[in-house]
């Protein structure tokens, strides 16, 4: 398995939405690393939910449902889309300023490439999300 992170302004669709839709499309991206990310996930591949530009923080967990395809909000192949489902919700929500306040964490993609709107993150951080966020 592997692990990721994906983020989303939540004034544009929150984690709490997330929740009630049950289901969603992660289409619209339109960077290549983030794009390559979104075609390196596989069925069942776990997601850190990261609130950017309000609340800054880590506040669930999603889960690939579906595995790249034409995103549907172009017509240029070279985008594409993964379809996501809530997997949990965080105890407590992960801050930015928490993440970079952990010596473990300071080599993560959220930090180090904060603009990247997709990324990898390894086991161990995911881990370490995981226990700071109460889980």
């Amino acid at each position: 398995m592997n692990y990721w992170l994906i983020k989303s302004e939540p004034f544009k669709y929150s984690w709490d939405q997330f929740t009630k839709d049950k289901k969603t499309g992660w289409d619209g991206v339109r960077n290549y690393a983030a794009r390559n990310n979104l075609k390196a996930m596989k069925k069942g591949d776990l997601a850190l939910f990261y609130h950017s530009n309000e609340g800054l923080c880590i506040v669930g967990i999603a889960k690939v449902v579906k595995e790249h395809y034409q995103d549907p909000t172009t017509e240029e192949t070279a985008w594409v889309s993964v379809d996501f489902a809530p997997y949990k919700t965080l105890k407590k929500p992960v801050t930015l300023a928490d993440i970079k306040a952990d010596k473990f964490l300071q080599n993560m993609q959220l930090v180090k490439l904060s603009r990247l709107s997709v990324g990898v993150v390894t086991q161990e951080e995911f881990d370490k999300i995981l226990l700071l966020g109460g889980m």
